[in-house]
This record gives C-alpha cells, structure tokens and sequence, in this order.
C-alpha cells in the first residue's frame, strides 16, 4: 500500500493539473462545465476512495498472487510481450468487472458514485467508490494468472491502467476519428456516462473499445441526442460518503419491507434497479423521466460558502498528501486514526454544503477532537519534524472549522436551519 501512495504522490499533482486547464480553457471558451459545489463533492469522492485504497480497507477474496502459483499453465519469459498480455488482459477483466457493476443491483452499489454527477468534466472522473469493501477483480484476471502473468507486472500495470482512465472525462474534445474504433474516447464515454435511453449501459469498456464493439455494448454519440448525465435515480446530496451506500441503504430497505421470502433474496442479484413489485407499489421511487427536463440538484450557497468549501477540500487534500509523504513514519494505527479525521472531515464539510442540520455537530465533533489530539500530543501525526509550527497551523484549521461549522450549520442563506427546512 505504500508503493500506491507514493504513486498517488505523483498523479494527485497531475489530475489537478489537467483540471486546472480544463476551467480555464472552459472559461476562455465561454463554455464552462464546472460548478462549484459540484467540484467540490466531485474531488472529496476522490480523496475519500484515495484514503480507503492506501489504507486497504478490503476483504480479499481471493489474491492474484495465489491465483498465479496454483493455476499458471504456462510462464511468460520477460519481455515486451509480457507487459502486452498483462495490459489486455486488466482491460478485458476491467470490461466484465464494469458491466458487472451495471448490470447486477449489489454490484451498482459500488459504482453509482461514478455516475452521480449532473455534469460531466475531468473531475467527475474522480468520484471513485469506498463502498468496494469486498476485492474480488482478480477472481477476473484468471486469463493472466493461466499464462502465469507476474504477480509485479499486475501490480504496477493496475494503477497505470486505472490513471489512464482519467483524461476523457470532457465535454471539450469530440470525436477522433480512426481512434474511435481502438480506444475509448471522450465521445464514447460522455454516452456511457449519458441517461439517455439510447446511452443507457453502454460503452462500458475502460482502455480499448474493442470490447464493446465485440460483445454488443458499444453505441456512438448521436448529434441529435445530446448527453444528459446523472444517474435515473438522482442522488440529491453533494455528500460523497452518502452516494456511496444510498443504493445499498435502498436494497436493504427493499429486502426487508417485501413479503416475499424469495424476493428478500433475489433482489441482491436481479438487474439494477429492479424492486419486489408489493415495495414498488407502497414505496414509489423517484425515477427521472424526461431526461431534458428535470430539476438538477442545487442548494443555497453564497460567495463565502463556496469558499468555505473550497478551502476545506483544499486543506484535506494538504492533510492527504502529508499523509502519503510520512505514510511509513506514521504507522498503521496512525494511518487508520488520520483516515477517520480525513472521513468525517469530507462527511462534514459536505453535509454543510447540504445545508443539513446535523453538519453542525459533525463539524463541531471533529473540531475538538483534532484540538484535542494535539494537546495531548502536542504534535499531529509527526509534522512536528517537518515543520514547527505545523501543529500550531492544523490547531488553526480545526479552530476555523469550528467557527465555520457554527456559522454555516446553523443558517441558511442568513436563516436558521431547521429538520424540516426543505432544501
């Protein structure tokens, strides 16, 4: 886990790079597609699945490694050819593993943060998911593992593979001609990310778009049905931590309301978005129907609350990325107590931007107790050593937070929130 931190180390810098050039050509352009609170919610998914991935918090069910020593039938020898193989064979799991998550409710679970943006833009890319606790990828890469892959080429292949994924995510570049029939492009995957009817499930390949062309799942962007994006079943939260256990709250609830003792099982495994039909009828769902006409999710949020937001999704990032730099220093309890701040923080600040009554006693919470951490250690997980008054700035930040927190949580635009404020 600590050669993937200091991997992120290097990619964190370059996402916000691209990102940065997107706005700015987006603004050049008169052609804007970012919003504020948006890319907030966007970028703290992001930050959210970068802590559970570098901490491992996933029940393995079974390893590549193992997979390799008891099923390997022959061993490529080093070479150009190896890397090829591996690469191909990660794309083609990457394809069922994707399809998978589309096509079954328990898997949608773990994939519906990816499509919950209303817009569509290079940040979007990074709402990944935490709600992936159970790894079962490699059970897909038994192709790789039957021509004895090295376990190595798997592990640094993967990340490089997941990366390369990041940059059509955009609304700005259109089609590329002959590439369109090898690689996935923006074009292609502006449909995948599309709630059109037409686009619906489709485009569902990762690097190569041979896959979809191959299996029937590929469908082109049409110049009369412009994308619109989301997901049919809107999320209605900026709250990352939220969208990635709204479904699987929704298939619990579902499970336990139906009558029927077959449904309580099935429905773990029928197409997503199937529901007994004795809970759809006495608990209706909100369902988009016209794609070009539903009211996109906004909430009251002036200058200083953008801000607000910003700044704390700004210094979670700093807190990140000084997490990664001591990541061997600060050791695995550490790690997991310095997650958990980086959690509820995220959980916080987005509940703010809800403008949800409980954010004020998250925000509060955490405040105190980053406040009381460093009293008691007079220190913050080691930054004592690379900088002295490092403490001192984290103990300003949790202060700040506070005073946020208590401002923010409790007015909405100037009024009191209250539980039945409709927002």
């Amino acid at each position: 886990m600590e050669a993937y931190a200091n991997a992120l180390l290097y990619a964190i810098p370059f996402f916000i790079l691209l990102m940065g050039v997107e706005i700015l050509y987006g603004a050049l352009a008169r052609n804007q597609k970012y919003r504020v609170m948006d890319t907030v919610s966007s970028i703290s998914s992001g930050l959210t699945n970068i802590v559970k991935d570098s901490l491992g918090l996933v029940v393995v069910l079974v390893s590549y490694p193992f997979l390799v020593e008891h099923l390997a039938l022959v061993r490529l020898e080093a070479g150009w050819a190896i890397w090829l193989v591996a690469f191909v064979a990660i794309d083609f799991a990457g394809y069922w593993n994707h399809r998978l998550s589309h096509h079954v409710n328990v898997f949608w679970n773990q994939h519906v943060i990816h499509h919950s943006s209303e817009e569509f833009n290079l940040a979007c890319a990074l709402r990944q998911p935490v709600s992936n606790l159970v790894g079962y990828f490699s059970l897909l890469l038994i192709p790789a593992a039957l021509l004895g892959v090295p376990e190595q080429v798997i592990a640094i292949l993967a990340p490089v593979h997941l990366f390369a994924q990041f940059w059509y995510h955009t609304q700005h570049i259109g089609k590329m001609g002959w590439l369109e029939y090898v690689i996935v492009t923006p074009s292609q995957h502006r449909v995948h990310h599309a709630i059109n009817p037409q686009y619906i499930d489709k485009n569902l390949g990762q690097v190569l778009c041979i896959w979809d062309r191959f299996f029937g799942t590929f469908q082109e962007e049409l110049e009369e049905v412009p994308p619109q994006y989301g997901v049919l079943k809107p999320a209605r939260t900026w709250n990352p931590v939220l969208i990635n256990f709204q479904h699987l709250w929704g298939l619990m609830q579902d499970a336990w309301r139906t009558r029927s003792w077959r449904d309580k099982f099935r429905i773990w495994f029928m197409p997503t978005g199937w529901r007994p039909a004795d809970v759809a009828e006495v608990y209706p769902r909100e369902i988009i129907g016209d794609v070009y006409g539903f009211e996109r999710y906004r909430t009251p949020a002036g200058a200083g609350l953008k801000a607000y937001a910003i700044g704390q999704m700004t210094v979670s990032l700093a807190l990140l990325i000084f997490m990664f730099y001591n990541y061997g220093q600060i050791g695995t309890p550490g790690l997991l107590l310095f997650g958990a701040f980086i959690f509820v923080g995220i959980f916080g600040y987005t509940a703010l931007m809800d403008r949800k009554p409980y954010a004020l006693w998250v925000e509060t919470g955490r405040s105190l107790a980053g406040l009381w951490l460093i009293w008691t250690t007079q220190d913050w997980f080691g930054i004592g050593e690379y900088w002295s008054f490092g403490a001192m700035a984290v103990a300003l930040y949790f202060v700040l937070t506070l005073l946020g927190g208590l401002y923010w949580g409790r007015t909405t635009n100037g009024a009191p929130v209250s539980s039945g404020t409709t927002l």
